[in-house]
């Protein structure tokens, strides 16, 4: 665990494990087509030393002006980053048999990474565990918005950098042990045990129910199913704001709203309409 946050927990179930955040900034959503031009890997190391990793990649492509406007990073800032083939090993080093904390990390970060990794013909790396921590707001029914800005702000957790790799990832790591801090007796599990729990539930004594509605079960607005709708609110099922309201991206992110409503973005005009309808409703 990184030094400033021992005794953040009573009991350091972690000990002796090398446990890193992880986030990535990228040319657009697509874990398909994207590319990433930042990662970062924030933690600790077996021995408790500390790891901090953030670097620029060069994605070999443009970067659009909309997902720069987002993350910040433009391709004057990359021109002279090395290609991803240049930090494939280091990476799979670092997170082979780690633990990974992100938010959303299991459906976008890695989901990405093990692209990037296929393109050279590798194996992504395999952690021995992942904490997503938008499963664990989910099971633990904390109540929404859940994306990380306003997860954060909540806990009172400073993320005054958004959208940069760095600040992502040790903002991650500090909600997840803000959680394993108020919701103590639910995290009284082996790691195996948590894993499976926050990821999936107890198959033998829950069902998916626990979870409330998840957004498989809610009905699409949109024919790729990007845009859900439950009850009178407009749901995004994609992306770094998975699970949110679209009018809660309007206000906590809105260089992310701009960016979704451009066709590099949604490419449906008719659903672009619909959401802006809604949000000026």
């Amino acid at each position: 665990m990184p030094a400033h946050l021992v005794g953040f927990m009573g009991v350091d179930f972690f000990e002796g494990e090398r446990v890193l955040a992880f986030d990535l900034e990228t040319t657009g959503i697509s874990t398909s087509r994207d590319r990433i031009v930042q990662y970062a890997l924030i933690g600790s190391d077996v021995d408790g030393t500390s790891i901090h990793l953030d670097k620029l990649v060069h994605p070999q492509r443009k970067i659009p002006r909309d997902s720069s406007e987002i993350h910040g990073i433009f391709d004057a800032d990359v021109q002279d980053a090395e290609p991803f083939s240049h930090h494939s090993k280091k990476l799979a080093e670092l997170m082979n048999g780690a633990i990974i904390v992100g938010h959303n990390v299991r459906q976008f970060d890695l989901a990405m990474l093990e692209q990037e990794f296929l393109r050279l013909g590798q194996l992504a790396p395999k952690p021995k565990a992942i904490f997503d921590t938008l499963e664990i707001v989910r099971r633990l029914k904390v109540p929404r918005p859940h994306n990380l800005g306003s997860l954060c702000r909540r806990h009172h957790i400073d993320l005054s950098n958004a959208h940069t790799a760095g600040a992502d990832a040790a903002a991650t790591l500090l909600l997840f042990w803000q959680l394993s801090l108020d919701y103590a007796p639910m995290f009284r599990k082996s790691i195996e045990e948590l894993e499976r729990w926050f990821a999936h539930g107890d198959i033998t004594n829950q069902d998916a129910s626990e979870l409330g509605r998840s957004l498989d079960d809610l009905p699409l607005v949109d024919s790729e199913g990007k845009i859900r709708r439950d009850g009178d609110q407009l749901i995004l099922a994609f992306g770094r704001h998975r699970g949110e309201d679209v009018k809660i991206v309007a206000k906590d992110d809105p260089a992310y709203l701009h960016w979704m409503l451009s066709p590099n973005g949604l490419d449906d005009e008719h659903i672009r309409t619909v959401i802006r309808n809604y949000i000026n409703a």
